[in-house]
């Protein structure tokens, strides 16, 4: 039996008209707002990220680094109304594949599909690489963290475990997120609270706060820098768009997840700004010490302060990031399932893919496929470079900026016939999901121009910087892969718009 919702969108071809999304099974009405928000929270992992990527930023702007984080900032919310408007149409848990595919074609469809799922996978053995590191960074005098083998084994024992939460339903995946976002705010709540007390009690090697921080004609006496600066703080950004991914399982589906990522969004550039502000205030940016200047910290900024600032408490910042890496595996592994689940019952992969667990009304084969495919990449990479691991993952910034600017454009595109209906349509379908998307493609080839670059990352391949060759070859495989599914008897329909998309499909 299939079922089927309608929800208002604007069509291409004239006028709002209602957008017929066929239900596929999962949980409906299970999430509310406030469990948007936090999902969207927990997927950017923000203790980690501002840990991982503060000293970087600081290296290359400086004093400006504030502004940077607001510069980084704005596209990143352009493409989060877009999000918003193509899910008021259409509340698709496909979201990019979907939405690409109703504006553009079958064949940006599935290269939007395969860029969520690919910026999913690399980014799960980045986060399993961290998590595995620093559980054992808290087990004895820490020297096991440096053991790859070890750190290898507990990385993968990670992102299984997270797929076995994922698999079992999305309410015991709602609980297990919840704990880990506690314990990761309460910590890194604490390590602010420490920060004020010391700046407050008077920091004599610190630094006063000044307005001069956000001052963007300083800031653009280096225009290259700004544009480094904004490209790193792209990626801490990322991830707010899960909420979205599970649209059918939120209550309100076509207008909840939209706020919901752009609440997030909002609340990630308040703890972004006043956290770098707080740590800039105390350690400075000096290149020596706890100084953000210095090298020897640029890795994690916080791990070279935790001591310091919570003297024998200095664990709790470790379990901060620990947690937030966790809480970012569970929800990284959300929208990649369900993404490809959305791509199985849409015909672009085989129709197993579109099954969803009749007891657990998840999308069953697609999270153990992506935990698997994670695992895989994770543990090739571990042993094959590690260098080159930390390359891929530098890549990165190339998957997102690929589906966020596709998404931006689509949402132009696909509403371009109500875009006159008023000047709201105007502003949020048009206007700034276009800048958005302009924006982000300036990204993605400026980033790539530097990956090129054989200095750039810890790799070189044929002269050529490994993160653009890894990044590349990435992307292409998604090529090569659409290419297949074209001609393959289960998907082939898919591109020649024979297929009938599907409605609820259940596992045995």
């Amino acid at each position: 039996m299939s079922t089927e919702t309608s929800t208002p969108g604007g069509g291409p071809a004239g006028g709002d008209r209602a957008a017929v999304v066929p239900s596929k099974g999962l949980r409906a009405g299970i999430l509310d707002l406030g469990d948007s928000v936090m999902l969207g929270l927990a997927s950017t992992a923000p203790v980690y990220s501002l840990a991982a990527t503060l000293g970087l930023i600081v290296a290359v702007n400086g004093n400006y680094t504030p502004l940077i984080l607001v510069l980084g900032f704005i596209p990143v919310l352009f493409i989060a109304y877009a999000f918003r408007e193509l899910n008021s149409a259409l509340p698709d848990c496909g979201t990019t594949f979907i939405w690409a595919r109703k504006a553009f074609g079958p064949w940006a469809g599935w290269l939007g599909g395969w860029g969520v799922a690919l910026a999913g996978i690399v980014v799960l053995a980045n986060l399993a690489q961290v998590a595995g590191k620093y559980l054992w960074l808290l087990i004895g005098d820490g020297s096991l963290a440096d053991n790859t083998w070890i750190v290898t084994a507990t990385g993968v024992l990670f992102i299984a475990f997270m797929t076995f939460v994922n698999h079992r339903g999305i309410r015991l995946g709602e609980h297990v997120q919840r704990t880990l976002t506690y314990v990761q705010y309460i910590s890194l709540g604490i390590f602010a609270l420490a920060i004020i007390i010391r700046i407050a009690g008077g920091v004599p090697e610190g630094q006063a706060f000044t307005f001069e921080w956000f001052n963007p004609i300083g800031a653009f006496n280096d225009p290259g820098a700004v544009v480094h600066g904004v490209l790193l703080a792209l990626f801490i950004y990322w991830g707010w768009d899960t909420c979205l991914a599970l649209n059918e399982e939120t209550e309100n589906p076509s207008k909840t997840p939209g706020r919901g990522a752009v609440i997030s969004s909002f609340v990630l550039v308040a703890i972004y700004v006043s956290m770098a502000l707080l740590v800039m205030m105390y350690a400075t940016i000096g290149t020596d010490g706890i100084g953000l200047g210095n090298s020897a910290n640029q890795d994690d900024v916080f791990l070279a302060m935790k001591d310091v600032v919570l003297g024998p408490w200095g664990w709790l910042i470790v379990v901060a990031v620990l947690a937030s890496v966790l809480s970012s595996t569970q929800t990284t592994i959300l929208p990649t399932a369900r993404g490809t689940l959305s791509m199985g019952v849409h015909g672009a992969l085989p129709a197993r893919f579109g099954k969803v667990h009749e007891r657990f009304q998840t999308p069953g084969y697609s999270t153990m496929v992506m935990g698997i495919a994670a695992v895989a990449y994770y543990v090739a990479m571990s042993f094959l470079s590690e260098d080159l691991l930390a390359d891929s993952i530098s890549a990165i910034s190339l998957f997102i900026a690929f589906y966020y600017a596709l998404t931006g454009f689509a949402c132009v595109w696909y509403f371009r016939s109500t875009l006159r209906d008023s000047v709201r349509n105007l502003w949020f379908r048009g206007i700034l999901p276009f800048l958005g998307a302009v924006a982000l493609t300036v990204a993605f080839f400026v980033s790539a121009i530097q990956m090129w670059d054989p200095a750039y990352g810890d790799t070189q391949i044929f002269g050529i910087g490994g993160a653009f060759v890894s990044g590349v070859l990435l992307l292409l495989l998604g090529v090569v892969l659409a290419v297949v599914c074209r001609f393959a008897p289960a998907t082939r329909d898919y591109f020649t718009g024979k297929h009938a998309d599907m409605g609820i499909v259940r596992s045995e």
